[in-house]
Order: structure tokens, then sequence, then C-alpha cells
């Protein structure tokens, strides 16, 4: 069976240029996703679930389908899994035929060596920082509404004319947890009890 996959991503783009081209390849079923979404494409998602083996998955460009090379990588290794070929229309890409799966294994090998790179350059970058003295990270401290926080904080467990619990103390200032007081209270120089 083929199966056509077809995206605009907007609602005012026309998606015809695409199920005229799919219908002419002579695809028993398409799936439409009419959505500007990134990363959620529930009618991929749909496909995905549906071919069985022996399917042939159909498009008409590569970009309708996939993000990026390693995007399009990972829907083909997810369909041969399912023993589902792949088929794109304008790049004449098919992986029924050996040229077809040579070119896919080519284009994964560069999508390998330019994510090898990144975190080669990004390695090199971040020894590169360190060596002049740049840790990266968060920078120590608390934002100014936390120091608001920090301060009434220390008043309330500093207080000796009142007996606040830590947990009383955490539900009054809307503070999320005990070791969040803590941090507060240690960041104001609070000895703090028992601790």
């Amino acid at each position: 069976m083929n199966v056509g996959y077809a995206r605009v991503s907007s609602t005012n783009q026309n998606i015809d240029l695409q199920i005229n081209a799919l219908n002419k390849y002579g695809v028993d079923k398409i799936f439409m996703e009419k959505q500007s979404a990134v990363k959620y494409r529930p009618e991929l998602d749909s496909l995905l679930e549906y071919v069985r083996a022996g399917d042939t998955v159909v498009v008409w460009k590569l970009d309708r389908i996939a993000r990026s090379l390693r995007h399009l990588i990972n829907i083909v290794e997810t369909l041969k899994s399912k023993e589902v070929d792949f088929v794109s229309i304008t790049e004449s890409i098919d992986t029924t035929t050996s040229l077809g799966k040579f070119f896919l294994q080519i284009n994964g090998a560069f999508a390998e060596l330019e994510r090898n790179l990144i975190i080669e350059r990004t390695k090199a970058g971040l020894q590169a920082a360190r060596e002049k003295g740049n840790i990266g990270g968060r920078k120590p401290g608390l934002s100014p509404d936390a120091i608001k926080k920090a301060k009434a904080a220390k008043k309330l467990y500093l207080d000796p004319d009142t007996t606040y619990t830590v947990d009383e103390i955490c539900s009054t200032l809307h503070i999320g947890s005990k070791a969040t007081l803590y941090r507060y209270l240690r960041y104001l120089k609070v000895d703090l009890k028992g601790k």
C-alpha cells in the first residue's frame, strides 16, 4: 500500500499541489498536516503508527516530512525497522532501489559527521572558556524576588517571639521546599539550627 504524507505550515497555504502529486504517484491513503508545528505533528505520528511491512510512504518533497536531515534519517530508520519503504517524488529518492538506499545512507553519514563536529566544537569552546577562567553555568546568587523571600524567611526563622516551623515558613512564603529555604538562609549567612 502506498501511503502519502502532505504538510503545509499554515492554514493559509494550499496543499493541493502536494495532494495532486501524491495522487498521480498512486497513493491509497493520505495523511494531511495543516498546522504550524515544528515539534508536534499528530498526522505524522498517526502515519508512522498506521504503516505496515510492505507499505511505502510517499512525500512530495523531503522538507514536507522532516525538519532536518537528522529528523529525516530518524523517520527513515523508523520506517526501515517496520519494513516500510520511503519515496520522495521531487528528489527522486526511492528506498525500494539500491541507489535510493545508498543516497539515504550517505545522508545519514553526513548527519552523523555534522553531529560529531558540533560536539567537538562545543567541547573545544568550553575548554577555551575554562582556560580563560570562565566556568560557565548559572551565576551564583538569588534573583531579586528570591532575595525578598530570603529576607522574610530570615526574619521568621530568627524571630525569638514566634516559633515558626520550617514547614510553616515554606508554606507562608510560598517557598517550594525545605532545601530552597535552607539555601536562602545560607545565602544570607544565617546560622542554621541543627544544620
